[in-house]
């Protein structure tokens, strides 16, 4: 059996990269962008521990390691499950879903919340489609 250029390890390889790569790229530009606008990221888990700061590394490394972990969970479902295009897909959007929960129990300002919400949009609007578009 061949394999295609279209279906090749490296172009898959290079596809998620790609799509890590613009995940940690879109939650910095937002980061950025709230730095600009002057609105600190500043939360208090409302659980006995001091407020914290997110900063740009920790924000960064935390899409990096999410988006990753869902790269590496659409290649076992690709070996896994014969839709895996549709579970993947259906899988992701629940867990962004469930990544707005956090949300309600912290306490940080609205402008603090939308700028987080818009962080977890943007890094499920890079990897949805491009990581859960079926295989050729």
């Amino acid at each position: 059996m061949t394999t295609t250029p279209a279906t090749s390890p490296t172009v898959r390889l290079r596809v998620g990269a790609l799509a890590v790569g613009g995940t940690v790229l879109a939650t910095a530009l937002l980061w950025t962008a709230a730095q600009f606008l002057g609105i600190e990221l500043r939360v208090d888990p409302r659980n006995g521990r001091p407020p914290g700061v997110i900063s740009l590394p920790f924000a960064a490394t935390l899409t990096l390691v999410v988006s990753a972990a869902g790269w590496g969970v659409r290649a076992l479902l690709d070996r896994l499950v014969r839709r895996a295009s549709l579970v993947w897909t259906v899988l992701a959007i629940l867990v962004l879903l469930a990544s707005f929960l956090p949300l309600f129990a912290v306490e940080a300002t609205g402008a603090t919340k939308t700028i987080l919400a818009l962080m977890h949009a943007a890094v499920a609007a890079v990897l949805i489609p491009t990581i859960g578009r079926r295989s050729p």
